[in-house]
C-alpha cells in the first residue's frame, strides 16, 4: 500500500497491514483513488467501492475464467442490460426502512450509507480482510446508525471464489427498528445472461424465458417461467447459477446460523436480484405490517454473518448443500 493510504488510516484512528508476495499468491489488497483493488492469485477479483454512490458496493465481481458475475449497470453502461433499479449496484448490503428511512433506494428522499474509516486492511497468503465502519446518514444530515463490517476473502486454489460478509449494525442514543420491508439486505444483481427470465426486445410479446436457475436449501425452485417460485421463502442458503459467455456459473449464499431469525427469507427474483432479507415478513407470508420488525436497542448492537461461494456448474455440481453443512458446521 502507499505510504499515504497507511498514513490516512494512521489519521482514523486505524491499523493497516498489507502483506504481498512476489510470486502472485494468495489475496493482495491495494488502495486506488475511491476503491480498494482486490487480487487473488495475481488474477483480478473485486474492488471495494467506498465513493461516488449513495451506498458502498463491491464491482466488479469476477468468477470462474475472470467471468462477470454481476450485472454492469449502473456503475457501466453495457448493451443489452436493463436500467431498472439503480440502486441494484453488483454487490451491496442495505435496507429499506432503518427508523422509517429508506437506505435501499437512491432518491433525495433516500438516506445514504456513507464510507467512514477503515479500521484493518490486510493481505496474506492465505486470506485478505477488509475491516471498515460505515454511517447511515439521513437525508436531513443526521446519522441514523452506524455499522462495521468485515469482508474476508480467501484464496482458494482452481477457479471458485468463497468470501465472508459479516456486518455489524449498531445503535446511537436512541433504538433503530429495523423495518418490516421486502427491499433489502445482503445483495448482489446477477449478470443478465444469468437471469431466468431475460430483457424483452423490441416487438416481443412475452417475456423471454432464459437459462437461469434458482435452488434453495429447502428444494424450492425458479428457472426461468416468472413465476419466482423461490422468492420469499425461507432457506439456509439459496443458490444463483446460469450461463456466463457460454459456461454455466453460480454464487451461493449461506445464511450463518447464528444470524437473527435464521433461516433467512430471500428476496430473490428471476430478472436478476438476489438478496438474503429477515425483515420481510408482511411481504412473504402476507403477516401484518411490522410483524418482521427487528429493534436493536440503544447502544446495543446486531450481527449478521453471511459466506459467498462462486463456482462453476449449478448448485448440485458445485455441491453446494455440503459446503453449507461445512460452514455451519465450523460455527
Amino acid at each position: 500500500m502507499s505510504r499515504s493510504f497507511l498514513a490516512s488510516l494512521a489519521v482514523g484512528g486505524a491499523i493497516a497491514v498489507s502483506v504481498s508476495a512476489a510470486d502472485n499468491s494468495g489475496v493482495k489488497i491495494t488502495e486506488q483513488a475511491d476503491k480498494l483493488r482486490i487480487e487473488i492469485n495475481g488474477e483480478h477479483f473485486t474492488d471495494y467501492c467506498f465513493k461516488g454512490a449513495p451506498h458502498v458496493y463491491f464491482y466488479p465481481l469476477l468468477g470462474p475464467g475472470g467471468a462477470k458475475m454481476t450485472r454492469n449497470w449502473p456503475m457501466e453502461d453495457v448493451a443489452g442490460e436493463e436500467h431498472d433499479h439503480p440502486h441494484h449496484r453488483s454487490l451491496w448490503y442495505s435496507h429499506g426502512a432503518v427508523n422509517g428511512i429508506d437506505f435501499w433506494a437512491e432518491s433525495q428522499k433516500s438516506g445514504r450509507i456513507v464510507h467512514d474509516k477503515f479500521l484493518e486492511v490486510k493481505s496474506g497468503a492465505d486470506s485478505g480482510v477488509i475491516r471498515s465502519s460505515c454511517k447511515w446518514i439521513a437525508p436531513g444530515g443526521e446519522t441514523t446508525l452506524t455499522d462495521e463490517r468485515v469482508f474476508r476473502v480467501y484464496a482458494r486454489p482452481g477457479s471458485e471464489r468463497l468470501f465472508d460478509f459479516e456486518v455489524t449494525l449498531k445503535a446511537g442514543d436512541r433504538d433503530i427498528v429495523l423495518g418490516d420491508t421486502k427491499e433489502g439486505t445482503m445483495a448482489i444483481r446477477v449478470n443478465e445472461s444469468m437471469r431466468g427470465t431475460l430483457p424483452k426486445k423490441p416487438g416481443e410479446k412475452k417475456t423471454p424465458v432464459g437459462k437461469g436457475r434458482i435452488a434453495m436449501s429447502t428444494g424450492a425452485q425458479s428457472s426461468g417461467q416468472g413465476d419466482d417460485q423461490a422468492w420469499g421463502k425461507r432457506a439456509e442458503w439459496c443458490d444463483y447459477s446460469g450461463p456466463v459467455d457460454g459456461k454455466t456459473v453460480g454464487i451461493a449464499i449461506f445464511d450463518h446460523p447464528a444470524n437473527p431469525k435464521h433461516p433467512s427469507w430471500w428476496h430473490v427474483r428471476e430478472y436478476g436480484l438476489f438478496a438474503a432479507n429477515p425483515f420481510g415478513v408482511h411481504d412473504f407470508e402476507k403477516q401484518p405490517p411490522g410483524a418482521g420488525n427487528l429493534t436493536i436497542e440503544a447502544k446495543k448492537s446486531v450481527t449478521f454473518k453471511y459466506r459467498f461461494l462462486i463456482h462453476e456448474g449449478d448448485e448440485k455440481q458445485a455441491k453446494v448443500a455440503e459446503r453449507y453443512k461445512e460452514y455451519s458446521a465450523a460455527k
